[in-house]
């Protein structure tokens, strides 16, 4: 069975998302732990998650995945930003833990200031330091497009950041579609190929989510921003192909639409659903 959904706002509730996504035929999920550009994270209610546990198991819809905020950059030269990154990436995963055996998904970060080797280093450190035995989350790394400073863009460098993982069963990788064609890596005429490197490099069964993203930008361009679904560089096919791979059909996809309209996503998981059961 297609597991797809897309990303939702948590602003009404938990509750309320899994009733916007079993009305879009979405079963998985993914929000905002707390807004994306800035600190702020609204204050859980015990009651609504118990509600939205309840309706997810009943109406299978998993996994939830949690977005870390984009400023959050455990990689960050100075200290005080990476204490503040690993200060709310403790707070971001104790959440998760009140829906447990869920997703944490989260950026590598960026390495302004200094190389990427010290930036990996950093960034290791942070979810060493944070990661516990007993955590039921699985947190997982999304491949980049390598714009400006960004690490994580080539599967060499995530091979690297996950060497240096202790509690390597916690740690899985994301592929977001329109980052691996922004980084350079040709899913539209060699997904095998492209697949085939990963494989080698890293191991497909490091791989936990798919963002299933068109792009505005070409091949290699490291510009990372969304198209509407069908309409960028990459196209509907090229998207379906990934969706319908044998070695990434069993996971959860999740669209991002850069404007992100309930009747863009409904007719999106639609369209998805047809094209893989034709």
């Amino acid at each position: 069975m297609l597991t797809i959904g897309c990303h939702l706002s948590e602003k009404e509730g938990y509750l309320a998302m899994a009733l916007e996504a079993e009305s879009l035929d979405a079963n998985t999920i993914q929000f905002f732990m707390r807004n994306p550009r800035g600190g702020h994270a609204k204050k859980l209610d015990e009651q609504d998650v118990s509600s939205f546990i309840e309706y997810a198991d009943e109406h299978h819809i998993r996994p939830l995945v949690g977005y870390a905020s984009y400023t959050m950059n455990l990689s960050a030269k100075d200290q005080k930003e990476r204490d503040y990154a690993r200060m709310l990436f403790a707070e971001d995963l104790a959440r998760m833990e009140q829906t447990p055996h869920q997703l944490y998904a989260m950026h590598c970060g960026s390495a302004t200031g200094q190389d990427a080797e010290r930036a990996i280093a950093d960034l290791a450190q942070g979810i060493n330091a944070t990661l516990t035995p007993s955590q039921t989350t699985k947190v997982v790394l999304m491949m980049m497009s390598g714009r400006g400073s960004e690490i994580g863009s080539t599967f060499e460098q995530m091979q690297d950041i996950l060497s240096q993982i202790t509690l390597a069963d916690h740690v899985a990788v994301g592929l977001d579609t329109c980052a691996l064609w922004n980084a350079g890596y040709d899913i539209v005429n060699d997904l095998d190929g492209v697949l085939d490197a990963f494989d080698k490099t890293i191991g497909l069964d490091r791989v936990a989510l798919v963002h299933i993203n068109d792009s505005e930008y070409p091949k290699g361009s490291h510009e990372g921003r969304h198209a509407a679904i069908g309409q960028g560089t990459i196209g509907f096919d090229t998207l379906v192909r990934v969706i319908k791979h044998p070695k990434l059909a069993q996971l959860p996809f999740i669209i991002e639409e850069p404007h992100g309209t309930l009747a863009e996503y409904k007719k999106d998981i639609a369209d998805f659903r047809a094209a893989c059961t034709s």
